[in-house]
């Protein structure tokens, strides 16, 4: 720890009142919220100074750390060529390079081939014929921030739309590559959110625009090569709580368009061989309906939880798409999630005892599925999590998958479906890893008890020569909102602390989506505190069972999940040594009061509405972070964010923060908080795998620092 404690920034205080339902809140810092005031501009500019000098002494850490996660990276590699009609497309990554290449060859017959009959293609060699699409390297030079939002070819491979943003603030420009010459033909369409599909002709793309509050709002048409102001609008979702959203059927005929709020959705078809027409509706809007629509050729699957909770895979006709016929209902704990559909087999994502997987459905000659040949791909791992990968083809016949945990790095196979002997999987690639041996390490499930008595799921992996002797230094990650679920995956950085003797820990606590549809629904509106509580039981007893020692477990949430770290910092201040929050939505209740503000009216089937419940308004105050910070002993706390953020604004744990530094009775100079803003990017924070690795650097030496754990063991 440093002993030098420099002053950190106190921004003045302008108090601004709040008043709803009879209370009035006095918020003395709600005057940060404009980032075009040079003032707020000067106060994160003295955060990112005061940050820089209270982790100066960890400089070398953080070059430490840096060299093990470009030691764990092969930097030079490629993706699993896909393929897409004649064409193998392919991403390539180079030594040095922040962002890839995007490639293709030619389908021939004299292409080397690999397992699977994937084209063999080693990382820095290029095949003969092998066609650069897009090196994002090259376009991204001289740029802060660079992002891709959409990569699509059309459907004759003669044409490449593709998104950038290179502020972070999730507005996109749209350029339209012919990839005979390379030239750009079209960049008129701007200010655009995600999604880009093409007609059949290639004559028109289709784009989302947002509104103010970055709602996707409205599906448009443009015409390529002319000006973006003749675009056509195709529809418009006028209902705040839905955002609309829209993706190209597999078989190219279909513009699946998707309106929805958290709770219910509504979905239209639009003729791409006509694509000028009007999108056609389906089944209509009916509140706390959720269903999604997949085109499947002759006929249309429905997933929907239409009286079944876990949902339910249904089917219906072109012609009367809203008369679902049930096909297959979810099994007790089971989850349906989505079906994607080929011309001979049904996927379907699903999730059962709490992991991810998936469950093959033949097609006969006359489309319809044979349900009695379903089989489920496992691997018989007990934190294994299987999940579909790039599969575009309409008529292939193999289907591929990814399979991870958390030793396990992204592993690619496919399996054959249809055939009578259910023949064992081929694994196309595993990510490599240098430097890394699973064997020294291991991985499990506990479970921990709620103070309902609800069995919380927990999945843990450390090294092997760690034991349960209440000593370790621990970490322990969560979410828990939107029925998000955070899987066991690999992530190679975490290898760092492992080595540290770190034991690590994911809580899969309620309002998240691990255990189903029912999980989600007890941890959210009125029943959110349960997330809270939840993440706390699950520290408690990694703490009772000594898997971590009582006064070295560090916390971190981002997004969502830092509003589940401030949370737990007020609720246990005294279980948490430090708390890592990114992008913290910790003024929650302010935000979700503002009509006009991006996590609002969309967010108050997650939340609730506290501008007309005075109910979800006063339930809301006694757990949103900024209004309930004590003064007693906190944990040490590093909240990032990003200037250009369109969905947690920077001013959330700005505000925080300051209230932290002038409330809690901890000793700041051993404790303490410590708040960076990137002034050039978003939600995710930087871009560029080089510059992620040095900010995810930052995190973890402040957070090894406060354990204890900087040296290797």
């Amino acid at each position: 720890m440093t002993t030098q404690t420099p002053a950190a920034p106190r921004p003045p205080q302008r108090p601004t009142e709040r008043v709803f339902h009879g209370d009035t809140v006095v918020d003395p810092y709600e005057w940060m919220r404009d980032k075009n005031d040079p003032e707020v501009i000067a106060h994160l500019e003295a955060e990112n100074a005061y940050a820089d000098a209270r982790t100066a002494h960890l400089d070398g850490l953080r070059s430490t750390l840096v060299q093990e996660f470009v030691g764990h990276l092969q930097e030079t590699d490629l993706s699993v060529p896909v393929r897409r009609g004649n064409w193998w497309y392919i991403t390539r990554t180079t030594a040095g390079h922040d962002y890839p290449a995007f490639t293709r060859v030619a389908e021939h017959p004299d292409l080397p081939r690999g397992a699977g009959g994937v084209p063999a293609i080693e990382p820095g060699v290029a095949l003969e014929g092998e066609q650069v699409l897009l090196d994002a390297q090259s376009e991204a030079e001289g740029a802060e921030f660079y992002q891709l939002g959409g990569f699509v070819p059309s459907h004759e491979h003669d044409l490449l739309a593709y998104a950038v943003d290179t502020a972070g603030d999730e507005r996109y420009t749209v350029r339209i590559k012919d990839l005979g010459d390379g030239a750009i033909l079209d960049e008129s369409v701007t200010g655009v959110g995600y999604g880009l599909a093409f007609s059949a002709d290639q004559k028109w793309l289709f784009y989302a625009r947002v509104d103010d509050a970055w709602r996707q709002h409205q599906i448009w048409r443009h015409r390529i090569g002319t000006p973006a102001e003749q675009d056509e609008l195709v529809i418009e979702e006028t209902d705040e709580r839905f955002s609309i959203g829209f993706g190209r059927s597999r078989d190219g005929s279909t513009l699946v368009i998707q309106a929805g709020s958290t709770t219910t959705s509504e979905v239209w078809l639009l003729d791409l061989h006509d694509p000028t027409s009007a999108p056609r509706p389906t089944a209509g809007r009916r509140d706390g309906v959720d269903y999604s629509i997949e085109h499947a050729g002759d006929r249309l699957l429905v997933v929907h939880n239409d009286g079944i909770q876990g949902f339910a895979l249904a089917v219906a006709s072109l012609e009367e798409p809203s008369a679902w016929e049930n096909v297959l209902e979810a099994a007790e704990g089971e989850r349906i999630l989505a079906a994607d559909a080929f011309a001979s087999f049904v996927a379907l994502e699903l999730r059962s005892e709490g992991l991810a997987g998936v469950r093959v459905i033949p097609r006969g000659a006359d489309g319809d599925l044979d349900l009695g040949a379903a089989r489920t791909i496992t691997h018989g791992g007990e934190l294994d999590t299987v999940e579909l990968s790039a599969n575009p083809d309409w008529e292939q016949t193999a289907l591929r998958y990814e399979l991870g945990s958390l030793l396990t790095p992204v592993t690619i196979a496919q399996v054959e479906v249809g055939t009578d002997d259910e023949p064992e999987p081929t694994i196309l690639r595993r990510t490599p890893v240098p430097n890394y041996d699973p064997e020294l390490y291991v991985e499990k499930r506990l479970w921990a008890t709620a103070g309902d008595g609800t069995q919380i799921p927990v999945s843990l992996v450390a090294r092997r020569e760690v034991s349960a002797d209440g000593t370790n230094p621990g970490y322990l990650y969560g979410y828990g909102s939107y029925e998000t679920s955070v899987d066991p995956s690999f992530v190679a950085s975490r290898l760092s602390m492992l080595d540290r003797g770190v034991v690590i820990a994911i809580a899969h606590i309620r309002g998240g989506g691990e255990m189903g549809r029912a999980w989600y629904e007890h941890g959210k509106l009125l029943e959110k505190k349960n997330t809270f509580s939840d993440f706390v039981a699950v520290a408690d007893h990694l703490v009772a069972e000594g898997w971590v020692a009582e006064d070295r477990l560090a916390a971190e949430g981002r997004s969502a999940g830092g509003l589940l770290m401030g949370a737990i910092a007020n609720l246990a201040p005294h279980r948490f040594r430090a708390v890592l929050a990114g992008v913290p939505f910790v003024d929650a209740l302010t935000t979700i009061l503002d009509p006009s503000l991006p996590l609002t009216v969309g967010e108050w089937e997650e939340w609730g509405n506290p501008v007309d419940s005075a109910e979800v308004y006063r339930y809301m105050k006694e757990y949103t972070p900024y209004e309930n910070v004590r003064a007693e002993q906190y944990p040490a706390i590093f909240a990032t964010t990003s200037l250009n953020d369109t969905r947690v604004f920077f001013v959330e744990p700005a505000k925080w923060v300051a209230r932290l530094r002038e409330t809690v009775t901890s000793d700041q100079a051993e404790r303490p908080i410590i708040f960076r803003c990137e002034m050039v990017a978003g939600h995710g924070g930087r871009s560029g795998r080089y510059r992620k690795f040095e900010q995810r650097a930052d995190e973890l030496a402040w957070l090894l620092d406060q354990i204890g754990a900087s040296e290797l063991i």
